[in-house]
């Protein structure tokens, strides 16, 4: 009996937090050789993750350039990954969620006829351009995956609707809070306990609020807003709450968040942070307000009322939840909708208390489940010992 082969590939920091306990259980799962490539679409940021949860790539394309557009990041990876795929020639290709590193990973497995897994898939805002170009990436991705690890019964329900047959789709959970599970029990590293004490939170003499905002479609007027309304919130609760930003560090956010903020003495502009800081900071937050996707995972997973920042979410489960809520980037919406949590505790505790929807911390272990279960169907199927 051979082993199953299955190479995941991913590129930037929250492909690979979520792909860490996936990768970890299939090291440690019986008839499955499993092989790590990382594009390193993201370096530094996805290097961090890795020395995180100690993992070892078996191959690292090292892609990333300073200023490269879509366009040569999408020509690199196709020119680069692709004499990995033959020298490999996996059974299965895993990717996870929505990047350039997906979609074209899954187009390149397609064109090597290998089959493909894809985590969390099925999320949709259905507006191609929001955001921009995940909506269309993960859309690519599962026109071509033979195999769909959807989070949540609404990212079935979504397949199903674009005509993937059912006994193709598994819903697992997100794998997100697999990893959020295991690094809460992980100690705050100095440098942010050290931030919670001078800032009074740990005395309980402040609030934290985290905030993280970098989306492509807010660029330029958008972004512009939300910094309006975090100047007019810190200083309507200066003696109250302490505001944090780990501010991309693209020239479109970089730029503009600190011309706006940068002189706030209740409002931090941090660097960006490795997944184990910004976990803890957000542990420690009364309120997040945020566009990133993960984010909204993670801290409805820890009871903590999330603002998103965007017109759209492909997480529509946690607002039906009541775990999210849309705001937008409107200057008077968010103000608006910030002060209605922060001074109205029946609505705060509404939000807290709310049901998260999206896993329970096993969701790696489906997805290994589901794809040696896969694979000995189709071989059953095929008459192929597998």
């Amino acid at each position: 009996m051979s082993n199953l082969k299955v190479l995941s590939v991913f590129g930037t920091r929250p492909e690979a937090v979520k792909m860490a306990p996936v990768v970890k259980a299939l090291k440690s799962a019986p008839g499955i050789e499993s092989y790590v490539c990382v594009t390193a679409q993201h370096r530094e940021m996805l290097d961090q993750v890795l020395d995180l949860f100690q993992i070892q790539p078996d191959i690292d394309l090292d892609i990333m350039r300073p200023g490269q557009s879509l366009a040569s990041l999408t020509a690199n990876i196709l020119e680069n990954l692709s004499p990995i795929l033959e020298k490999v020639n996996p059974d299965w290709v895993l990717v996870q969620g929505d990047t350039t590193t997906v979609m074209t990973a899954a187009l390149l497995s397609y064109y090597h006829r290998i089959r493909i897994a894809h985590v969390e898939a099925g999320l949709r805002t259905g507006d191609k351009w929001q955001p921009f170009p995940e909506e269309v990436n993960r859309k690519i991705a599962s026109v071509l995956a033979d195999l769909h690890f959807a989070p949540t019964n609404h990212s079935r329900e979504n397949l199903l609707r674009e005509g993937v047959p059912d006994w193709r789709i598994k819903v697992t959970g997100n794998p997100v809070i697999d990893s959020l599970h295991a690094i809460t029990q992980r100690p705050a590293p100095l440098e942010i306990a050290r931030f919670l004490e001078e800032n009074q939170i740990y005395s309980g003499g402040r609030q934290l609020v985290l905030v993280t905002a970098h989306r492509r479609e807010n660029f330029g007027e958008p972004l512009e807003q939300i910094c309006l309304a975090l100047r007019f919130l810190a200083e309507h609760y200066k003696h109250r709450l302490h505001f944090v930003y780990p501010v991309h560090l693209n020239p479109n956010v970089k730029d503009v968040v600190h011309r706006m903020l940068g002189e706030i003495p209740n409002l931090s502009l941090l660097p960006p942070l490795g997944y184990l800081p910004l976990v803890h900071l957000m542990k420690n937050a009364v309120l997040v307000l945020t566009d990133s996707g993960g984010i909204q995972e993670e801290a409805t997973a820890l009871g903590i009322p999330t603002l998103v920042l965007r017109h759209t979410t492909e997480r529509p489960e946690g607002v039906a939840a009541g775990v999210l809520k849309l705001v937008g980037t409107d200057t008077e919406t968010i103000e608006k909708e910030a002060v209605n949590l922060l001074d109205n505790e029946q609505a705060y505790q509404a939000m807290s208390k709310a049901k998260n929807p999206f896993g329970d911390g096993h969701a790696a272990e489906r997805i290994v489940s589901a794809l040696q279960e896969f694979s000995d169907m189709e071989s059953e199927i095929n008459g192929v010992t597998p």
